[in-house]
């Protein structure tokens, strides 16, 4: 994969090609897949998330370097100035650059999502184009990246502005829900291992989290009151006071009696890390104000890099836990199959059980087929040895079907999968160009224009109404069960 870091840096193009397919030959090999299955120790359904997380950190990484004009004249160089990146109003400034490499990365995993659906199963001869095939799906997403720059230019502008921005806040809003979920989540899964252990561990470890929440919150809402709220900054007063104010009425609803009468573990550790994430996307707003009086990190170029780290390293956070999300709520989200998952027995209601759920694979003694093994030697028609071949066959399966976790039912649903992916990737592009807003401005004698790439009223917008969102879905999750007890019962 180092070759994609290393193309912008290369010499010839014939040089680039020859260590293009010296890489690819190796993807190939069975050497190669039976290395990353050995190193890997984990199952397969973990190793391809893993894996496609990896293709997607290096698709953003290039996308982040085409917005250099460096990368932009080797393209055109290396072309012979049949790409070229100027739009009809100047220059692109690698923003198309930008979009070409997100737009073949969601093709990428268009083209998978489709080809997966239905799939239940890894026993399915389709799951191999899942987990398997590494080399042909990596192959692919390079083909893709390459015939993406010999599409038209006004493709892109129509990408850009309409399709890859519905994609992205498409995203933005799986992300918010996904965002509540997980402060749920993580409140229930302290509490449950609070009480069902005699450390007091997992209670340091809720009360000091929740702690540290609420002192960023504070911490930050006091850096925008000081430097983001001077004298004339109206907009921006407005911003932060509201936040303000949403994050008192969250934690005052959060313990709230009729609240903690419905959801018993609603508590502050939720309204915590909501109301610290809210923050940060005012900061983030605020921060992208194009008034230069009432933002004063306009003043310098190195807080440009800062918001593009932070916003990548959320952004890939997000695909992890979205994609994490997926392989156990997709069910709940795409709606229910007749297999995959857990499998639920019929259970007797006058006899109370604690074990209704099987959702592991039968161990090598259990099997149907050693038991068969086990009778015939103890009644002597077979001899003991047979017993040993059958785990010299399961040593032999450590890296295949003993790996395999999906063989009675998928983790995850397999199109969803790649839905995520590929809407994620949109929201990569509209991240990396700051919603396709770029402004110019002439740089000191002599010097060409400096480019800037955001601190836009859209890149501004598009964060406040994610934080008033995600502040509205957290107040509606604890309103649902007080407003409709009938549904929320088992809480």
């Amino acid at each position: 994969m180092g070759l994609l870091f290393s193309i912008p840096f290369a010499g010839p193009l014939g040089t680039i090609a020859a260590s293009c397919l010296g890489g690819l030959a190796f993807c190939f090999t069975s050497t190669a897949a039976s290395m990353f299955c050995k190193s890997c120790n984990c199952n397969s359904s973990i190793a391809t998330r893993v894996g496609f997380a990896i293709i997607f950190i290096l698709n953003s990484l290039l996308a982040w370097l085409m917005k250099t004009p460096f990368a932009i004249r080797k393209i055109e160089h290396w072309s012979y100035d049949y790409i070229k990146m100027d739009c009809e109003e100047g220059k692109c400034y690698g923003v198309l650059a930008v979009h070409r490499i997100c737009f073949a990365l969601s093709l990428f995993h268009a083209i998978l999502s489709l080809s997966l659906i239905g799939v239940r199963e890894s026993r399915d001869k389709r799951a191999a184009i899942q987990n398997g095939w590494w080399g042909p799906k990596v192959l692919m997403w390079i083909l893709l990246v390459v015939v993406s720059f010999f599409i038209p230019n006004e493709f892109f502008m129509f990408w850009g502005n309409y399709v890859s921005l519905i994609g992205a806040t498409i995203f933005i809003l799986l992300g918010l829900v996904l965002l509540v979920d997980f402060a749920h989540s993580w409140t229930e899964m302290c509490q449950e291992n609070w009480e069902n252990s005699d450390s007091t561990l997992w209670q340091w470890i809720l009360i000091g989290s929740t702690a540290a929440m609420y002192v960023a919150c504070i911490a930050l809402t006091g850096v925008l009151y000081a430097y983001f709220a001077s004298s004339g900054c109206t907009l921006n007063r407005f911003f932060i006071s509201l936040n303000l104010a949403l994050c008192i009425i969250i934690t005052i609803m959060c313990i709230h009696p009729a609240i903690q009468e419905s959801n018993p573990r609603s508590g502050l550790a939720q309204s915590g890390m909501v109301a610290a994430y809210c923050t940060y996307l005012v900061v983030s707003a605020v921060s992208n104000h194009a008034h230069q009086s009432c933002n004063p990190l306009s003043r310098t170029d190195k807080t440009r890099t800062t918001t593009v780290v932070l916003g990548a390293v959320f952004t890939f956070l997000a695909i992890a836990y979205s994609t994490s999300r997926a392989a156990t709520q997709s069910r709940a989200l795409v709606g229910k199959g007749k297999k995959g998952g857990a499998v639920q027995l019929p259970v007797d209601v006058s006899e109370p059980s604690e074990m209704d759920v099987v959702s592991t694979q039968p161990g090598r003694t259990e099997s149907p087929r050693y038991q068969a093994l086990l009778a015939a030697v103890e009644a002597g028609a077979i001899p003991a040895s047979a017993l040993d071949e059958e785990d010299d066959d399961d040593d032999d399966d450590d890296y295949g079907d003993a790996k395999d976790d999906e063989r009675s039912g998928t983790r995850y649903n397999y199109s969803w999968f790649h839905v995520i992916f590929a809407i994620g990737a949109m929201y990569v592009g509209m991240l990396l160009t700051d919603w396709n807003v770029v402004s110019t401005e002439q740089g000191p004698v002599d010097s060409e224009e400096v480019v800037r790439i955001g601190r836009s009223e859209t890149a501004m917008w598009m964060r406040i109404v994610s934080s008033w969102v995600c502040m509205l879905l957290y107040m509606w999750s604890l309103l649902a069960p007080v407003l409709m007890p009938d549904r929320f019962g088992d809480m």
